[in-house]
This record gives structure tokens, sequence and C-alpha cells, in this order.
């Protein structure tokens, strides 16, 4: 059951716990420990996980027409987080959803032991066509993400956080000249080099524009199970986890700043004895919270 606070629906109905990507899943039986089989994400997994979100979301509707996003995670390490049924992530969500069909790409850092098999810090990516109902994947767990050669990264390489010293920056466009959808790849924004690309021929909506991005964090656990931290796990302020240079792209790869409030960015908490996110102030927030919730 859900909280007062926790709302699951925006605007014209997108799921924005997670972009519409929630994996929710039953509980695990005696014979099934875990949630994904090689990182494709089960669609007849469906029930039994509470998603939480702290984050910020393109002030957009059905109509409106972008062409990507990027911005700048600070990366954290969680080990001791090591139940099947917790996520704890943050990222950045590419979507586009007519009512009918939903489609999105995601990009980011998490902490998944459902997925990886352990408690470390990996670089994903994630693509459905259809919310997951037959389509879709993390990483290169299925055909779907077009990785190129000399790349600076790998999805699904595991990260180096050094107490929130990494700093990663995640760059998503619908490229002018191919139309696919290119991730570029840097270090505190710096140098970003081309890591692969999801071809338009994977999509319905998303082959020809976006209309919702999303930035920020993410958790998740089973119903009646304590949720994870959070970015770092501090509530939002000077020590806690940040997201920065957050921004649209254009079709040539150039990244430009939303609009200011209220026309640009809204925030989004999904239970905010948990979690929070603070002002959006000069292209950045902080966000996170120590977790704990029980629904």
């Amino acid at each position: 059951m859900l909280c007062s606070d926790q709302v699951s629906e925006i605007s014209w109905g997108y799921d924005v716990d997670d972009g519409g990507l929630i994996q929710r899943s039953k509980q695990p039986s005696s014979s099934s420990s875990t949630l994904l089989t090689n990182g494709v994400i089960k669609p007849e997994d469906s029930g039994g996980r509470i998603a939480h979100v702290a984050q910020y979301y393109s002030n957009t509707d059905i109509k409106s027409v972008l062409t990507g996003g990027m911005a700048t995670f600070d990366v954290y390490s969680f080990p001791d987080l090591n139940r099947q049924d917790q996520i704890s992530s943050s990222k950045i969500s590419v979507a586009n959803d007519n009512n009918s069909e939903f489609n999105a790409v995601v990009v980011g850092w998490q902490v998944n032991p459902s997925v990886y098999g352990d408690s470390k810090t990996h670089f994903f990516t994630e693509w459905t066509a259809d919310r997951h109902a037959s389509t879709g994947c993390y990483d290169l767990a299925c055909d779907g993400f077009v990785p190129v050669n000399n790349a600076p990264i790998t999805p699904g390489d595991i990260l180096q956080p050094n107490n929130g010293q990494l700093k990663i920056t995640i760059k998503i466009f619908k490229n002018k000249d191919d139309g696919d959808w290119w991730l570029h790849f840097g270090y505190n924004n710096d140098n970003l080099r081309p890591v692969g690309f999801w071809p338009k021929s994977l999509f319905s909506t998303l082959a020809d524009h976006a209309n919702l991005i999303l930035w920020g964090g993410y958790t998740q656990s089973y119903t009646g199970y304590t949720s994870p931290p959070m970015g770092n796990g501090q509530w939002p302020g000077k020590n806690s986890a940040t997201v920065r240079d957050v921004k649209y792209v254009d079709p040539s790869g150039n990244g430009y700043n939303p609009a200011p409030w209220p026309a640009g960015l809204n925030s989004r908490v999904s239970h905010k004895q948990c979690y929070q996110v603070s002002p959006f102030v000069d292209g950045m927030f902080s966000y996170g919270g120590p977790g704990g919730c029980t629904m």
C-alpha cells in the first residue's frame, strides 16, 4: 500500500518512479532467488516491489519534443547492500509515452545484487520499447544497445566510487546524422566519448523523439522490507550526493540549460520521510536519504 505522499503518476500517466521502468517482482520462492535472468527483465515478475525516487523531471507533456539529456553524477558505494530485493541507483532516463506505448533508455550507476551477484557499484544501461512487456534488458544482456570500439566504458563495468570523489558524466541524444540514440561518457564533464547507441529501429514512440527526461536517485525493495539508502545515504546538503551539469541536449550533441522554474524542471519525491531533493539551482541539485521505509 502506498503512502499518502507517494504518488505514482504525473501529467499524462507516466510512472515516474523509474521513468516508467519499475521492475516489480514477486517475493522469491525457494526455487527462485533472482528477479532477472542474465540481466533480462522478466515481464511476468509483477507486483511485490516498492520503488522510491528523489528526482527532477522535465516539465513537458505528451506533445513535447526532446532530443536528449545529460548530467554529471557523484558515484557512491553501498558494500552492505546485499539483499537480492534491494537496488540503489542514480540515473538519467530519456523516454517517450503516447499513453498506449512506453519507450525509454536509462543510464547511470547502481548497486543491484540481483543482477550482478555482488554489492559493487556498476555502470549500467537499460532500454525498453514496451515498458518491459517483451523487450529490453540491462547492459548487453540482449540485442539492442550497440557498443563501439575503444569506448571509455562498457555497460556493466564496475565503478570505483572513492567515497563520492568519482564523478561520471552521461549524455544521451538522438543524433541528427543517423537518428539513433547515442550514449557518451566521461569523468567530471571532461572528454566525453561515445560508448555506443540504441538503433532507432528498436523503438516505436522513441524512434522520433522523447517527451520526458528524468534525473536523480532511485531505490527498490520488497514490500514489507526496509528500503535502502539513496545517493550516499545522507539528506540533501553540503555533504550529500549531487547531480550537476543538468541539461537538455540537441541533435548535434550540444547541451543547453532547462528553462527557469516553473517552465523548466519539476521535482518528485516519493517518500519524504526517507528521501529528499534540494532546490534546483545553477544546473544542479543534491538528493538522497537514509532509507528505512517499510511499505
